[in-house]
């Protein structure tokens, strides 16, 4: 992987030619056209995005108005609280209100049913879209109902990312969904933009979380893409599935950029046929010159398998290195946690280490990066004919979706994970934050 020092220009979506002091006659000699930076920079997928949704008139300055909104049941009771007693009469616009993250079920009695009733009042008041529970974890209904090409949509959740489908997609607190409902506009500076050029493909056992993975540990620490729209071009993009691309892109939040948005194709163009809707499809490419603000090369047959060890994804190792320095690697783990944790938790990994090797008591397969079809479809693959045992390892796999769900069950992946002793749940995000499958003591 490599990280330009100076932005860099792409032409025809395929040749990279870096920022340097005579770029301007390179660039003359390659295309035959004289292009500045300032014409480049607006050829890209994002700001074209951004332009169509901006009501200031001033690219620097932007007032976004967004196409759609989302919401999920820890978010959605304060934000149209908060609406309602700003002067909400209708929602201006679409909004989704999911129920799959349930926060309250710990609290007990009516609490957390009474939220669900509340969102499902609100939506037929105010026009907008109730998901009841278990039908859907919020980004996976977005993708399947949402997202649409050149769209924006703006959700109460970090992990706000549709940019696979041709959707610049982000996450805020509930103050900024208020204001959109108040037919109130989202002010920010225009963002640098970072181009993501993907060349080559995975090998056989790297999936999106490996790339993801292998992205952030590369550009958190370094601040690369903080608060900037990642844009993926070039090539590999095309070799990698529709859920293959969902997966990396979910998991953008986590590089601390703005959005993302992605070329698309006709894999992007399937998409949208198979869930019903074609006409949302938009085909988006970067101008002939491009202009990003840096830009990550990555060649995908080189990505390993990833893991992501405490306290944040950008902690990350190969499964190889993880391997071959497992102790040094768990001694730096646990003086992370003498920070983390501000030396109040005896905390430690070494009692995992079993023969040489980790040993972990709790497997899940969940939420918006990891429910996704083919994921759940190659661990089924990969299980089928073993036994996860009666000792302390559990397995749940949590589908994304409940269309995600039938089919599994068509395909026999659901009867092959079951057959090892996994627990096959319904749509729900609370083992990422800890509402579900809590981990036993010192687990």
């Amino acid at each position: 992987m490599k990280l330009y020092e100076n932005g860099a220009y792409l032409l025809n979506g395929t040749q990279i030619v870096e920022d340097a002091a005579d770029v301007r006659q390179i660039l003359a000699a390659k295309t035959g056209k004289d292009v500045t930076k300032e014409e480049a920079a607006k050829n890209t997928i994002a700001y074209g995005i951004l332009e169509e949704h901006n009501t200031s008139g001033n690219m620097e300055k932007l007032k976004i108005k967004f196409d759609k909104l989302t919401s999920h049941d820890i978010t959605f009771v304060g934000i149209i609280q908060t609406a309602r007693a700003s002067g909400l009469e209708k929602f201006p616009v679409p909004y989704v209100l999911t129920n799959c993250h349930n926060s309250l079920c710990a609290v007990g009695g009516t609490i957390n049913e009474d939220d669900h009733m509340f969102g499902l009042s609100c939506a037929k008041k105010y026009g907008g879209v109730y998901v009841p529970p278990h039908q859907a974890v919020i980004h996976q209904f977005a993708r399947e109902m949402l997202a649409g090409g050149g769209r924006m949509i703006l959700g109460s959740d970090s992990h706000t990312r549709y940019g696979a489908l041709g959707t610049m997609a982000m996450g805020e607190g509930g103050p900024e969904l208020v204001k959109q409902l108040l037919n109130q506009t989202y002010d920010i500076n225009m963002p640098g933009v970072i181009g993501v050029y993907l060349k080559g493909k995975p090998i056989i056992g790297v999936g999106p979380q490996d790339v993801a993975l292998a992205i952030i540990g590369a550009v958190f620490d370094n601040g690369y893409v903080k608060n900037k729209v990642m844009e993926f071009v070039g090539p590999g993009v095309s070799n990698l599935s529709a859920d293959f691309r969902i997966g990396v892109d979910v998991m953008t939040t986590e590089t601390t950029c703005l959005s993302s948005i992605w070329r698309t194709d006709n894999e992007i163009k399937d998409f949208y046929a198979i869930h019903g809707r074609p006409e949302d499809y938009k085909e988006l490419n970067p101008g002939d010159v491009a202009y990003y603000d840096g830009m990550i090369e990555i060649d995908l047959g080189e990505i390993r398998p990833m893991i992501a060890m405490p306290f944040h994804p950008s902690n990350t190792y190969t499964i190889d290195e993880l391997n071959a320095n497992l102790m040094d690697i768990l001694d730096d783990c646990e003086k992370r946690a003498l920070v983390s944790l501000d030396g109040q938790v005896d905390f430690t990994l070494k009692d995992k280490v079993r023969n040489g090797r980790l040993y972990v008591e709790q497997g899940i397969i969940a939420g918006c990066a990891g429910g996704g079809f083919e994921n759940i479809c190659d661990a089924a693959d990969i299980l089928k004919g073993a036994s996860i045992g009666p000792d302390e390892f559990t397995l749940s796999v949590y589908p994304a979706s409940t269309p995600i769900y039938m089919e599994l069950v068509k395909n026999g992946a659901v009867a092959s994970l079951m057959a090892t002793g996994a627990i096959v749940k319904t749509a729900f995000c609370g083992p990422c934050f800890g509402a579900g499958d809590t981990p036993a003591n010192n687990a």
